[in-house]
């Protein structure tokens, strides 16, 4: 039996000292203050095990305390009915078993010290005193990885600091950007008025209401010299007559990066923002220029105003210097990976626009199809290029014509950093530029023929999404492919064998299996992590009929179609969050080595950061039990 002592009391105050120290390197007690911490050492306990020892077990009934390890390692191991081949690992720092106190509930694994441990045991009802009277520690213990995600970001934050000091952070949400008394008009209101009343207080916008508050249009300084000025209307024309609608428009609840990314999709200049179908306030350009020093805006007009693929390999610059900013902003993963796509995708599609106008090409005869991580809209910063062509019936004539387009785009696209795919899957290869029945043809034979190794290579297919051209040539294709792999089990099957090829990098211990590069211990984020995430989205997609691309969005959809647990889909969604955000600090973060793009030595994170990146792991583990159980039992 281990001996367990009373802890505090009789510690001289240099150790007590010392001891409240070590507790706050770690959340959740770095966040709390240190009078909070001196009740919960005078009530735990220490408790020594030897290597091999079992700690706590199923058959030990309701856990009366929350062990914290002070030195050492404890593994906890599901029992062999379980699909869970390896273990999980808590390490310096941790706190477990979380679940089972806070369910007050037995654990559903067995722990036990894998080497020599030091650990704290803290009585379940202290647990419970501390998460009523200290929030951090219950926000915790309810949501233990979004609060380590969040502690990451600050710290990428305070690296990034003396670069965006002058920089607000583009996650703000409107509601606290916009006036509190906007200028507005109703549809009758004659343009004389309204434009005196912009002159008089300098606002470049007026928006049209209507009696409920709701938003029916708007009119802009940019508008008034083409509607007004040029067809000679009289100022007593009613606004209404002249003004812009539909209008974009966006809640409070939306974010400044939310606002950045419309104006950029759809070249406007002012948003106006509701409140329960109300107006309240307009977001202008001039706002978020305030905000940034480099604005999203900025950067997707000047791709749109270039001319020449040589001006545009100047500007794609802009774009891994704008991801860099963002990151020093604290925005997570999934926004700096759908703003870095949003931009590729505008100078993907103006590299298109201006070779095929060199060429007198009618891009309505064809759409150009992103595929692979653009096609999900999940870039990072070192991406190559995944694309193909579709071309309408009437254009399969005209195949070596587009074929040449192809090949004189893909290389441009070399030109601006986004390297020649090295497996051939780009538009100038004859075999990815297809009319709109042929790549029906094609999904077919993968679908219901196709070998594993086939379907290996054909995955990042199955994730198309129209970027230039007719969108409507692609449409035939999603409902194909929505409808018919739905219908053919066999295919499913063996595109979860594919799939669960790869495993995530955890020991039977738990603990994270790294690889010797160079004297470094890394792990591959891209293979062993984000992959293993989007290769399980991609099939319950298919499986469920879930049209969309992005990973998050097919999780998610999944998840909702099956009634999953809200906090195992959040913890799904999380994982594969961080594991992009790792990625994308390595390549563009103060922390990035000289490793691959999606390599990352372990010994060179944070505590924090390696815990989450071993939860990460987990739940990469367990979405794949999920897929196996699913189809492979």
């Amino acid at each position: 039996m281990a001996a367990a002592a009373s802890f505090l009391p009789d510690v001289p105050d240099g150790r007590r000292a010392r001891l409240l120290a070590e507790l706050q390197r770690f959340p959740p007690f770095s966040q709390m203050p240190v009078e909070a911490l001196v009740p919960l050492l005078e009530g735990a306990t220490q408790r020594r095990y030897a290597a091999g020892q079992v700690v706590v077990a199923p058959d030990d009934g309701p856990v009366r305390h929350l062990w914290y390890v002070r030195r050492g390692a404890i593994s906890g191991q599901q029992g062999l009915a379980t699909m869970a081949p390896a273990g999980f690992q808590y390490e310096a720092g941790d706190l477990f078993p979380v679940g089972a106190v806070t369910g007050e509930r037995a654990v559903t694994a067995t722990y036990r010290a894998t080497q020599d441990t030091a650990c704290l045991l803290i009585p379940a009802a202290l647990v419970h005193e501390l998460a009523r009277e200290h929030p951090p520690f219950a926000d915790f213990l309810n949501r233990r990885m979004l609060q380590f995600v969040e502690l990451s970001r600050r710290a990428v934050q305070v690296a990034y600091s003396s670069r965006t000091l002058a920089e607000q952070s583009l996650q703000a949400r409107l509601g606290s950007l916009t006036r509190a008394q906007p200028f507005s008009c109703g549809p009758d209101t004659p343009l004389s008025e309204a434009l005196a009343t912009m002159h008089a207080h300098r606002i470049g916008s007026m928006v049209v209401t209507g009696p409920d508050g709701a938003v029916q249009g708007i009119l802009t300084r940019h508008d008034v010299l083409g509607r007004v000025t040029l067809p000679g209307l009289p100022l007593a024309t009613p606004i209404g007559a002249v003004m812009t609608a539909p209008v974009h428009q966006l809640t409070v609840e939306h974010t400044a990066q939310d606002a950045a990314v419309l104006m950029s999709r759809h070249g406007i200049r002012h948003v106006p923002v509701t409140d329960g179908g109300r107006l309240v306030g307009v977001v202008s350009e001039r706002d978020l220029f305030s905000m940034q020093r480099l604005s999203l805006k900025h950067v997707g007009n000047a791709i749109r105003a270039a001319n020449d693929v040589a001006t545009l390999s100047l500007v794609a610059q802009d774009i891994r210097r704008f991801a860099g900013n963002l990151l020093g902003q604290g925005l997570g993963a999934r926004q700096i990976t759908e703003v870095i796509s949003h931009l590729n995708d505008v100078l993907t599609a103006r590299v298109v626009e201006l070779v095929a106008a060199r060429r007198q090409l009618d891009l309505g005869r064809a759409c150009w199809i992103a595929l692979g991580s653009e096609g999900r809209g999940e870039q990072t910063i070192a991406t190559d290029q995944d694309n193909g062509l579709v071309l309408a019936e009437e254009a399969a004539g005209e195949r070596a014509a587009w074929l040449a387009f192809a090949q004189e785009v893909n290389h441009a696209l070399a030109d601006c950093g986004f390297p020649l795919c090295k497996g051939g899957v780009m538009a100038m290869n004859p075999s990815w530029c297809l009319t709109t029945q042929e790549w029906c043809e094609r999904f077919a034979r993968w679908i219901e023929h196709g070998a594993p190794q086939d379907l290996l290579n054909a995955a990042i297919f199955f994730d198309f999404r129209p970027l230039a051209g007719d969108a409507q040539l692609v449409e035939p294709m999603r409902a194909f492919v929505t409808r018919r792999a739905q219908a053919v089990p066999r295919f499913l099957r063996q595109m979860a064998e594919v799939a669960l090829q790869h495993r995530p990098p955890l020991n039977w211990l738990g603990g994270i299996e790294t690889t010797n590069e160079g004297g470094r211990e890394v792990v591959d984020l891209k293979l062993q992590g984000v992959s293993l995430f989007v290769e399980a989205a991609r099939i319950y997609a298919l499986a469920h009929g879930i049209e969309a691309t992005s990973t998050r969005a097919r999780l998610q959809g999944y998840a909702a179609a099956v009634g999953v647990g809200e906090a195992e889909s959040d913890g799904w969604v999380e994982g594969f969050d961080f594991l992009q955000y790792l990625r994308l600090r390595a390549q563009i973060g103060p922390d990035r080595q000289a490793l691959g793009p999606n390599q990352i030595e372990v010994r060179s994170l944070s505590d924090i950061d390696r815990r989450i990146l071993k939860e990460a792991f987990r739940m990469a583990r367990r979405l794949q039990q999920r897929l196996e159980l699913d189809y492979l039992r």
